[in-house]
């Protein structure tokens, strides 16, 4: 990658050449984008200086989703490219669901010329005020010899731990007038270590003989803070579990396992009956998705404590190994269930269920495949069903928002390009960015998209019965997608996409196995 850390002599540059010249020289190398008048001094600038991929997206959410998916996986931000207050608007669902993934994301956002906003054009909104509820930096440019400090700032927020979305909004004169000026990288800010009394409180907490769960979120989900977690969780009898959603969890064979918060609150509250303390490791206090008439909000018991052992801006993996030495905790290994040794079951046949699906996968997963996981109440089995598949990533939908499944394997495919992606989409939230599969053809991207076809919002039909509804015809219909019929394959055919329609686990399991040995895209529609 062509580094640019200052301006050569002689040399006069716009705004927009500024940034991305900033940009680059701070390693962001990659722009999901669906521009605008506004930024057409940003995309001119692409043209004239090598160094970025950029990757189009048909539509906003689009863009925000795959850069989500990127960073997950690179473990460094993408830019966006987002035209004005309403192209921002477009994409703020994704964006809230890489807020709660913690991604780093540089969002750049195209904006009226100063001069020319207090006339009140169409396209004028309150930009800024829409990007700061899922931002954890936002900052309007004013001149074009601020924008390179601005960018260099907006890089150095968004890798700071936990990491976030940085929202630099860029009015189109800031980008276009001459004085733009290159900025050096900032340091990067490290996660700051807990400290020795937290630790030693923390022993204390695990010694006392208290029913304890440990609570894991963020990069304590990687692999080897995992492992320490586990060492932990066997000398002290503790119990080990996530959210429901996480931004990512290495698992498979050979890694070591742990279960996630049922989704149901009634699940959840039964799993979780008994325990006496709840140690927060880069996690939130859990809580239900919802919330229902007459039950608590609280999957734990309403007396436990809540301890916290590390915050999730704080280095976790630091924490847990150091917690594990202070609790001589040695070594452990990884369960028999989950060790190389252990073939997965064989190909599931006939009808097609959750746990049939789940069993496939598990026997078919490429090695270090990455899993998107939007299947919402279909794959109910998926997770538990596919621990002693091949090794790979994990990727869920963190926010509640849907529609992010697609985009995110986007993002994935672009940033592991050596990687097979598998997208375990819901029919009615695929709908929601279906455009993704446009930009998947067009990068030929590897990415093995399964679409969950129930024709339905099949989890709304137990949310109704959950909160105490007693739906009509009228209040069933709007839950119901098949009338008419949404036909996938001709959708991504449209698109460029190959695909074909499987009805039962003998055709799944023959498309699946040949989708993931082939390059590029290929969507299979399964029928439920």
């Amino acid at each position: 990658m062509e580094t640019h850390q200052s301006q050569q002599p002689g040399q006069t540059l716009n705004g927009a050449e500024s940034l991305v010249k900033t940009l680059l020289a701070c390693g962001v190398d990659t722009c999901f984008a669906n521009p605008g008048t506004s930024e057409m001094h940003f995309v001119a600038a692409l043209d004239r200086i090598p160094g970025m991929r950029c990757v189009l997206g048909l539509f906003e959410g689009v863009v925000t989703g795959a850069a989500d998916g990127y960073a997950r996986m690179a473990d460094k931000p993408a830019a966006t490219l987002l035209h004005c207050g309403p192209g921002l608007a477009n994409g703020l669902a994704n964006l809230h669901n890489a807020r709660r993934a913690q991604t780093p994301i540089v969002n750049i956002i195209g904006d009226q010329a100063t001069y020319h906003r207090p006339l009140d054009a169409p396209l004028t909104a309150d930009t800024e005020g829409w990007a700061r509820p899922v931002s954890v930096w936002t900052r309007t440019a004013q001149r074009a010899d601020q924008v390179g400090a601005d960018a260099a700032a907006a890089v150095q927020a968004a890798c700071a731990a936990p990491g976030g979305v940085a929202s630099l909004i860029l009015p189109s004169d800031v980008c276009w007038d001459e004085g733009g000026r290159v900025a050096a990288p900032l340091p990067p800010l490290a996660a700051p270590k807990v400290s020795p009394d937290a630790i030693e409180q923390a022993a204390r907490w695990l010694r006392s003989g208290q029913p304890t769960l440990l609570v894991l979120a963020g990069t304590a989900l990687r692999e080897a803070p995992l492992a320490d977690a586990h060492r932990i969780a066997a000398a002290t009898d503790a119990r080990l579990i996530t959210p429901m959603s996480n931004a990512r969890v290495s698992r498979g064979r050979g890694r070591f396992a742990v279960e996630r918060v049922p989704y149901s609150g009634d699940a959840a509250r039964a799993k979780l009956a008994g325990i006496r303390q709840v140690i927060l490791v880069g996690a939130p206090p859990p809580v239900t998705f919802f919330a229902y008439p007459g039950k608590s909000p609280r999957p734990y018991p309403e007396d436990a404590q809540i301890h916290v052992l590390a915050r999730p801006e704080q280095d976790l993996a630091d924490a847990l190994a150091r917690l594990a030495d202070a609790l001589g905790a040695p070594a452990v290994p990884v369960p028999d269930g989950a060790t190389p040794a252990v073939a997965p079951a064989g190909l599931a046949k006939g009808a097609v269920t959750s746990e049939a699906v789940a069993q496939t996968l598990s026997a078919l997963l490429p090695e270090q495949a990455v899993v998107v996981e939007e299947s919402v109440s279909f794959g109910r089995a998926f997770y538990p069903g596919t621990l002693h598949a091949a090794p790979h990533d994990w990727l869920q939908l963190t926010g509640g928002a849907i529609g992010a499944g697609l985009p995110l394997a986007v993002g994935a495919a672009v940033a592991v390009p050596d990687r097979r992606v598998v997208a375990l989409q819901a029919d009615g939230s695929g709908m929601y960015t279906v455009q993704s599969l446009w930009t998947m053809a067009r990068e030929q991207l590897d990415v093995t998209v399964v679409v969950l076809a129930n024709r339905k919002y099949a989890i709304l039909l137990g949310e109704l019965a959950g909160v105490g509804a007693n739906p009509g015809k009228t209040a069933l219909d709007m839950l119901d997608i098949g009338n008419p019929d949404l036909d996938w394959v001709k959708l991504a055919a449209g698109m460029g996409v190959e695909g074909a329609r499987a009805v039962d686990m003998e055709s799944f399991a023959d498309l699946f196995a040949m989708a993931n040995k082939r390059k590029g895209p290929f969507l299979i529609e399964l029928v439920i």
